[in-house]
Formats: structure tokens, C-alpha cells, sequence
């Protein structure tokens, strides 16, 4: 069983920015980033992962990409999601996610491939 604990949301104006973490109970090889805009549904953001004791790698979906970053700490068991020049439509309830199936596959799939949760916090991006 893995806890997640996210933090960091917040209310920001178009343009700025907000640092998302997400500690983790244990030891996770894939952390990844999901978010939730209303009467849509849940999204994949970015993930970030490290098979076999390569380098992290990370990726992005097109809409974030040269905007977000993701970052981990191994001792804290966190990973962290920068958020920069945000965007109204940016606006959702965000989540990180943990996979228990080893594999870098697993971890860019889908929401039906994560099996632990984060409760979700709140980033709204006003104009």
C-alpha cells in the first residue's frame, strides 16, 4: 500500500507560478502527474521515473510542455511538478499517482493503469 501526500496548490494570476509536491510513503520507481478540469475527464500531465537505476526521465503532454517541469527528491520520497507561466485553462483539481507494476510502459499509461492516489489539491489560474 502506498500513501501519497500532494501540497502546494493554490490561486495565482495568468502568468505565474506554483510548485506541486507529492511525498510518497515509500520508495516509488514512477511518480506521475494527473489533473482534473471540471465536467472533464482526469488527465495525464507528466510523470517521472527511473527503471533499472537509470537517470530520471521525464515527459510532458504537449499542453504543458516548456511550461512544467518535474523534479524529485529520493531521500524526501517526493516528486515535485513546477508550474510555470500558468494559463486560465490550466485551472483543476491535480493529482500524483503511483503504478505498482515495474516498467517504464506502465508508468506513461493511462488513469486505469495507476493504482494509488493522491487526494488531489486545488490549482485555480485567474486572468
Amino acid at each position: 500500500q502506498v500513501q501519497l501526500v500532494e501540497s502546494g496548490g493554490g490561486s495565482v494570476q495568468a502568468g505565474e507560478s506554483l510548485r506541486l509536491s507529492c511525498e510518497a510513503s515509500v520508495a516509488v520507481f514512477c511518480i506521475a502527474w494527473f489533473r482534473q478540469i471540471p465536467d472533464k475527464e482526469r488527465e495525464w500531465v507528466a510523470p517521472i521515473y527511473s527503471v533499472r537505476n537509470r537517470p530520471y526521465r521525464t515527459h510532458f503532454d504537449d499542453s504543458v510542455k516548456g511550461r512544467f517541469t518535474i523534479s524529485e527528491d529520493t531521500a524526501k520520497k517526493t516528486a515535485y511538478l513546477q508550474m510555470n507561466l500558468l494559463k486560465t485553462e490550466d485551472t483543476g483539481t491535480y493529482y500524483c499517482a503511483v503504478v505498482e507494476r515495474y516498467g517504464s510502459g506502465y508508468c506513461l499509461g493511462g488513469v486505469s493503469d495507476f493504482n494509488y492516489w493522491g487526494q488531489g489539491t486545488q490549482v485555480t489560474v485567474s486572468s
